[in-house]
């Protein structure tokens, strides 16, 4: 593909987005250097590997890959024998981990058994997890290397800070001397070139002898080592080169074993850059609303409701273009600013794009060709450095582009003709049309010439768009119709700017007649297409009007079922309890009448009976009003029905909102779920509501209030805060959570570095009251929010 065709078509706009979709800068670097390839097998792969990258996207809910540095610099210098610094390692091991934890999230589930490249690529990541932890342990920061680094260097700083201990008591007995503390400019210890010095007033230097290590700025401070702790301070100063010389050991070490894996982690990087390109790709598509593009090799071009990338989403009018079929050149004509150069565009940067390997905006169901080339004369190329007018600077190009085009070539022309005297600039056009037909290619051109509309009605292969112009408002509508020549609406665009009528008609006895007829009869063709354009989306209207009552009929009959079901299998439950418990009681009230059989005693065969008798009318009583209770229902039918107000449907044992007032025949309609339905009133039981929702307290989240209790927030918003304070936060926002009866909360930490998240989520993890957490979902947050379930 040219350069300057992707110049004319916003290409590196597209680039430019994509590339701000990637995480690393070699993700980045490789979004920007993508070009369209030609090939058709590439174009496929290409398109294949967006969408895998795209289902994994849409399962996960982020970009998998997280933010990771170019490490090839630090691998050449570890491969040539330098020692890296401790903050170049830590980039290594921010490397390994960041391999491990794309690994493991891209790892194929076990009932997961389809091809796809994008996994496989992640499974090809190389671990090393002792070398990794073993960085994580010894190195704290890029300035501070861990006392369990070695047994040595933990020796080594014991005698430091022993040596330290034994300074700072010797010389703290000269600050607590009466006779020595009028000669110190204040009472404390400091430090100069890494020994312990006293702050000493100018005067009283000869008072306290010693080294002079340093002076103030005015001068009027000396700093003095006395003599008592030279010999300390010159333990210290070569236990620190000690320190020095195994800190350098220990990171020439790492850098050894770094070096070790140098080709690995190279590799690593390698797949690491291109899953960020690939994700990149699919995170643009979900941003875009895009569809990937069915790929065919006849030629052929059919966009379904494209619009274009740069235009406001809300703003953009989608366009219908297709070619290739019934024919392969396409003419465009319209009124100046309707959305011609749009249309030219749009396709070109969707054959871009598609052969770039990234989804475009449209609908499902739109195809792509793969073209050898893509060639575009669009905008006003006037050259004042080389003496071309506008039509000589298009012409020129123009012959470049026939010098080339030819078969599975994509030909865009705007203003074909314009700039020079109209009959030959229409007749120029024409042959250039049938020249680039008569090659194979496939060709879009706008232009404002009557001859080139009439061609194209003659011309096999050939057809006529337009883009409509709303006379009344003065403004286009950007909707490019196929099949219907435009008109220039000169003459009543300037009737309603103000042209007198009679300047008007004059200025069409000007025109032929010809022209008149051909202008009357695009206009005429024009209104009836609107009219079945209305017509037909009318009926469109009805047909998902219906299919979308189709659809809840089907969805209400199968939640009816399901709720029969439920009520069935409530039933024989309720029934096994009823017998079990029955059978229970009559065999103990046999028991008893047993005991009593043979008593003497009338009175107390008579009183035990009668005992039992009303035990089992009692145990009869609540079996009753088991059975009865979800047909009948307990209360009257309520009376002044309420829109808003929620009732019990008592044959469905389920709750609604009402939605109207009672009818003539006493029915109301309800909102049971995602259902609609009438229903009488004497199936209805009033419910008093116990939970309300209220807005929340703190922090922006969300919060319920139970039974009048307090308000209980259902997220905690610990961003900003560090681990230990966060996880205060967190224990107390749980205990709340779990007395309030809540089943799941939110936890706010956000991205950044993840270390707030794994320290949270570690503590979750063996917290007694949580049953499962996990990330946040598409629209809950995603990476930014840890979803808690508790017990």
């Amino acid at each position: 593909m040219l350069d300057r065709e992707s110049r004319v078509l916003e290409f590196g706009h597209v680039l430019e987005r994509l590339a701000a979709q990637a995480r690393s800068a070699p993700g980045k670097a490789l979004c920007q250097a993508l070009r369209p390839h030609t090939n058709y097998a590439q174009v496929a792969h290409a398109q294949e590997e967006t969408a895998q990258a795209e289902a994994i996207f849409y399962k996960l809910g982020y970009h998998p890959v997280p933010e990771f540095q170019d490490i090839l610099p630090l691998l050449a210098r570890a491969q040539v024998g330098s020692i890296l610094s401790a903050g170049d390692l830590l980039t290594v091991g921010d490397a390994l981990a960041c391999a491990r934890q794309v690994k493991a999230l891209l790892r194929r589930e076990e009932e997961d058994e389809t091809p796809n490249g994008v996994r496989d690529m992640g499974a090809a990541l190389y671990e090393n997890r002792d070398l990794e932890e073993d960085i994580r342990r010894c190195i704290l920061s890029p300035e501070e290397i861990s006392d369990f680094a070695s047994p040595e260097l933990a020796k080594i700083r014991r005698q430091i800070r022993s040596g330290g201990e034994r300074v700072t008591q010797k010389l703290n007995s000269y600050l607590h001397n009466p006779q020595l503390q009028k000669y110190l400019q204040e009472p404390i210890i400091t430090i100069r070139a890494d020994r312990y010095v006293l702050p000493v007033r100018q005067e009283y230097r000869s008072q306290v002898p010693g080294l002079i290590h340093d002076q103030s700025s005015s001068g009027a401070t000396l700093f003095i080592e006395p003599m008592a702790v030279v010999e300390i301070n010159n333990e210290i100063r070569q236990l620190r080169g000690q320190e020095r010389g195994e800190i350098e050991r220990i990171l020439g070490e790492f850098s050894a074993r770094t070096a070790g894996s140098s080709e690995a982690l190279r590799q690593n990087q390698q797949i690491l850059t291109e899953l960020d390109f690939i994700f990149a790709k699919a995170a643009l598509s979900r941003e875009m609303r895009g569809v990937a593009p069915r790929l065919n090799q006849k030629g052929i071009l059919n966009i379904k409701k494209g619009r274009h990338p740069m235009i406001d989403r809300e703003k953009v009018v989608p366009l219908d273009i297709h070619l290739g079929r019934e024919f392969t050149t396409l003419i465009i004509t319209g009124p100046n600013t309707g959305g011609k150069t749009v249309a030219l565009k749009t396709c070109g940067l969707f054959a871009l794009m598609t052969q770039a390997g990234l989804h475009i905006p449209a609908e499902l169901g739109s195809e792509m060709p793969v073209f050898e080339a893509i060639y575009a004369d669009i905008g006003d190329e006037q050259s004042i450095a080389q003496s071309l007018s506008t039509f000589s600077s298009h012409m020129t190009h123009i012959v470049e582009i026939l010098e080339s085009a030819g078969k599975d070539c994509l030909v865009l022309l705007d203003e074909l003709g314009a700039g020079t005297d109209p009959t030959e600039g229409a007749a120029l056009a024409m042959a250039i049309l049938q020249t680039l037909q008569n090659r194979g290619a496939l060709t879009m051109a706008t232009t404002h010439y009557s001859e080139l509309k009439a061609y194209a009605l003659t011309q096999p292969g050939m057809e006529n768009g337009s883009v409509e112009f709303n006379v009344e408002t003065l403004s286009p509508t950007y909707r490019l119709s196929i099949g219907v020549p435009g008109r220039s609406n000169a003459f009543e665009i300037s009737r309603r700017l103000g042209l007198t009528g009679d300047i008007i008609e004059k200025a069409r006895e000007f025109l032929s007649a010809e022209d008149i007829r051909f202008e009357d009869v695009i206009s005429s063709a024009e209104e009836n297409r609107l009219m079945a354009e209305k017509e037909r989306q009318v009926a469109q209207l009805a047909r998902q009007e219906a299919q979308q009552a189709r659809l809840q009929a089907q969805q209400l009959e199968r939640e009816l079922a399901a709720q029969r079901e439920k009520m069935l299998a409530k039933a024989r439950e309720q029934a096994r309890s009823i017998i079990t418990r029955a059978q229970a009681q009559a065999e103990e009230a046999v028991r008893e009448l047993k005991r009593v059989k043979n008593a003497q005693d009338q009175a107390e065969r008579d009183k035990v009976i009668a005992q039992q008798r009303s035990r089992l009318r009692g145990e009869l009583g609540k079996v009753l009003e088991t059975v009865g209770g979800p047909v009948a229902g307990s209360g009257q039918p309520p009376k002044d029905l309420k829109p808003g107000e929620t009732v019990k449907v008592l044959d469905l044992d389920t709750r609604g909102t009402v939605l109207t007032r009672p009818d003539a025949k006493g029915e109301v309609q309800l909102q049971v779920g995602i259902m609609k339905l009438s229903s009488p009133i004497s199936n209805l039981r009033r419910v008093e509501v116990q939970q309300t929702a209220q807005p929340a307290k703190r922090g922006g989240g969300k919060s319920v209030k139970l039974n009048n209790a307090r308000s209980v927030n259902l997220e905690l918003d610990v961003r900003g805060q560090n681990v230990e304070e966060a996880l205060l936060e967190v224990e107390k926002f749980l205990d709340n959570a779990l007395i309030s009866g809540l089943s799941e909360v939110n936890i706010i930490h956000g991205k950044g570095t993840g270390v707030l998240r794994s320290g949270i989520q570690s503590h979750l993890r063996h917290h007694p009251h949580v049953a499962e957490f996990r990330l946040g979902r598409y629209g809950e947050g995603e990476g930014g929010v840890t979803v808690v379930k508790l017990k």
